[in-house]
């Protein structure tokens, strides 16, 4: 990720630093990570990694634990960072998808092979946003409707890879 800033150079990155003083703000925007030009929401979501490595070893529920409290934390911060931001859902609020991959490799096997299966299903899902993906975030108000429809990817990624790992290894 860095080499990727690097090679952009300031170009990389949007303007709006200031906004990471506002702490609702900051963490909607995944500690700057919103703030990168290109591909946002991935970077977002690569971001759950961070979060997901110190408790990799930890018991299911501490997991789901923390990917729980990441999306109620979610629902709370992206709304308040849309309405400091004069925005529905701004690119730059990336949290949405910090919580969502975070609910993925809290569901699926912890080998990078099922992380980077996780990672390009829960993209695909985010991005594509299949019903009822889309209609969750066409129908439900502020901070709810940012991040409803990243839990939705999330869980629809972890079955993905679950399907995939199932079929392929059985027999």
């Amino acid at each position: 990720m860095l080499l990727l800033l690097t090679r952009h150079g300031a170009d990389a990155l949007k303007p709006g630093f200031n906004h990471l003083l506002h702490p609702a703000t900051a963490v909607a925007l995944s500690f700057g990570l919103g703030l990168i030009r290109f591909a946002p929401g991935t970077f977002g979501a690569a971001g759950a990694f961070v979060l997901f490595l110190p408790v990799v070893g930890a018991p299911w529920f501490w997991q789901a634990t923390l990917a729980a409290a990441a999306f109620l934390l979610g629902c709370a911060v992206c709304g308040a960072a849309a309405r400091h931001l004069g925005e529905e859902d701004p690119s730059a609020v990336v949290w949405d998808e910090t919580a969502g991959m975070l609910i993925t490799l809290v569901l699926i096997p912890a080998t990078p092979l099922a992380w980077a299966l996780g990672f390009l299903a829960f993209r695909i899902l985010d991005i594509q946003k299949p019903w009822p993906i889309a209609l969750a975030e066409r129908r439900l108000p502020g901070g709810l409707g940012i991040m409803a429809d990243d839990g939705l990817a999330g869980l629809g990624a972890g079955a993905i890879v679950w399907l995939v790992f199932t079929l392929f290894t059985a027999g």
